[in-house]
């Protein structure tokens, strides 16, 4: 689009289908080179992926050429796909439905990606569950607590 200048920060978190364990540590870069290629080719640009076990964060710059949903839904869609397409569990891989997006200015995007790359260190003292309900009340969102992720405690 000519003339249309935008600076969207937007980070994204989503779970594994019935939060289970199955991203293996080994397959990380893999899958984070992956995810980046995805958001790459939607015209995005990636200032951080990780993945956890059973969930993965990531912080986009946006431009205004794809929705928050569109483009998630490209991103679950082709990485379900090429875990599956590489085996790396037994049965088929997917992602919870749902998502979370929460925006940021310019001057926070150093302290996120910091955030997001110490996902392990950070996990050690919250869980996910609670990382996730922390977000929702930072950013005043009001929800249900009927349509979050499955939670296993």
């Amino acid at each position: 689009m000519a003339n249309t200048y935008t600076q969207i920060y937007v980070q994204i978190v989503f779970a594994v289908k019935g939060r289970q364990n199955l991203i293996p540590k080994e397959n990380r870069e893999e899958l984070h080179k992956f995810m980046t290629g995805i958001i790459y080719n939607r015209g995005q640009k990636s200032f951080a992926v990780f993945a956890m076990p059973d969930h993965v964060h990531i912080l986009i710059s946006m431009n205004p050429n794809i929705s928050v949903s569109d483009l998630v839904r490209d991103i679950k869609a082709g990485s379900s796909k090429f875990i599956n397409d590489k085996n790396w569990i037994n049965g088929k891989f997917n992602w919870q439905e749902g998502y979370g997006a929460f925006s940021y200015s310019k001057s926070s995007v150093d302290a996120v990606v910091k955030y997001i790359l110490n996902q392990e260190e950070h996990h050690k003292n919250k869980s996910f569950k609670n990382e996730y309900l922390d977000f929702l009340e930072k950013f005043e969102i009001e929800y249900d607590s009927k349509y979050l992720f499955e939670w296993i405690e």
